[in-house]
């Protein structure tokens, strides 16, 4: 059985050039900023990924990576799941750049900047809220909308996870183009 590893930032740092990384954020996200080197597949194209990630591992350590270290958790679930070993960053890039590490942004090749995950979650749940506040004013049940706003709020905090995320993710905009991934997983599969 494999076994999740976590890797504080630092120690990251310091053997960066011995992994292998791969950021399974959005695209948008990848874009707004990312470690060194790293290649995007979004969590939700992991599956389809699997071989080339697999010939990754073949050749050295896997590092996953995401915003907080929740997603490249999940990321490294699925591929113990396959017999593959991997690393989370802990922190996830939050805290790699909060220490100060090198970040890569999106280098002019038509990658479109699209705002991080935390912040589209941020004006989606505040526009729903604005809108069951407003709509309440003439539509008594309309108020509902804000209050199961507020109780997916919460439900999120507690378990540090976020369905409203996991929708937005799906967008047409946070979807990786086929071109961009296919040369990831060209690279990745080496």
């Amino acid at each position: 059985m494999i076994t999740q590893t976590a890797v504080r930032p630092a120690q990251a740092a310091g053997r960066l050039s011995a992994y292998t990384v791969v950021d399974v954020r959005t695209p948008g996200e990848y874009a707004a900023g990312h470690l060194p080197g790293a290649h995007n597949v979004p969590l939700g194209h992991l599956a389809r990924a699997l071989p080339a990630i697999e010939a990754a591992a073949g050749r050295g350590e896997l590092l996953m990576v995401c915003a907080s270290g929740n997603r490249s958790a999940a990321a490294c679930e699925q591929l113990a799941a396959a017999g593959i070993p991997a690393a989370t960053l802990t922190g996830g890039t939050a805290a790699w750049a909060a220490q100060g590490h090198p970040v890569e942004r999106a280098d002019g090749t038509g990658t479109r900047a699209v705002w991080p995950m935390e912040r589209q979650v941020r004006l989606a749940a505040g526009s729903l809220v604005v809108a069951g506040l407003a709509f309440g004013a003439r539509y008594r049940h309309a108020r509902w909308l804000s209050a199961a706003i507020g109780c997916g709020l919460v439900v999120s905090a507690a378990t540090d996870t976020c369905g409203m995320a996991a929708l937005l993710a799906r967008l047409p905009h946070n979807q990786p183009r086929a071109t961009d991934l296919e040369v990831t997983l060209a690279a990745l599969g080496g």
